[in-house]
């Protein structure tokens, strides 16, 4: 058995080298096939440089958008997010607001506090929806949930939000559901990631490193060309 287990994870690493580069400054594998990359960044971040974020450049890859954590349940702001969002802005970075969700604490509620806090812009990516856990809620009471947070967020900005998730969570409580709202998919050391449904961005690998960042940071990438990309942003 131990044998079978490291052959498939002989295949499996080989098919992941086969569909990546690694680039030993940004210290990951960086799938080959897409063109638009971007990070996502919290509080745990700290001081972000964001000229330099931006500036950084390797073998023709550039970081061109960054999600930033906004907001989380009904009264959490992240600490660096109102110097994050002006920053990122000013260093020419496309970017975008999330709103790590509880399930069991009112989303209406929930909804208010991020609305309150992000004012988006023309040229800004939607809002995101960040969903991780259940906090014992049923499914029925998850989904109805979301459907508050992502109704009241449609109707303030006028575009429909980005729903983040992993792709087990995505198939035990969200599939069949929110199929024509875009995805952002969590899933790592793999050459795509293992859903059925399409997606439009993929948060790749969270130990990447980046000129103007301490520490270690999500990766992500963009599925699709700089037309689709423009199309899903802010008008």
């Amino acid at each position: 058995m131990l044998s079978l287990i490291a052959v498939a994870f002989y295949y499996a690493r080989q098919d992941l080298l086969s569909t990546s580069v690694h680039y030993r400054e940004f210290g990951i594998a960086i799938p080959k096939r897409y063109h638009i990359h971007g990070i996502d960044v919290s509080r745990y971040q700290h001081k972000i440089q964001w000229e330099d974020v931006r500036a950084m450049e390797v073998e023709g890859i550039r970081l061109g958008f960054a999600f930033i954590k906004a907001t989380e349940g009904r009264r959490i702001k992240d600490h660096h997010f109102n110097r994050n969002w002006r920053a990122a802005a000013a260093s020419g970075m496309v970017r975008g607001a999330y709103h790590y969700f509880h399930p069991a604490v009112d989303p209406a509620a929930q909804a208010a506090h991020f609305i309150q806090q992000v004012k988006l812009k023309k040229g800004d990516l939607p809002p995101v929806l960040d969903v991780e856990e259940t906090n014992g809620v049923s499914k029925g009471e998850l989904i109805a949930a979301m459907k508050v947070w992502l109704d009241a967020a449609e109707q303030a900005y006028g575009v429909k939000p980005i729903i983040y998730t992993g792709p087990h969570f995505y198939e035990t409580w969200l599939e069949g559901h929110f199929d024509d709202y875009p995805l952002w998919i969590a899933h790592y050391d793999t050459h795509r990631p293992r859903i059925g449904r399409q997606w439009h961005f993929w948060q790749h690998s969270e130990s990447g490193s980046v000129d103007g960042i301490r520490g270690k940071v999500d990766f992500n990438v963009f599925n699709g060309d700089s037309a689709a990309f423009k199309r899903l942003l802010i008008r």
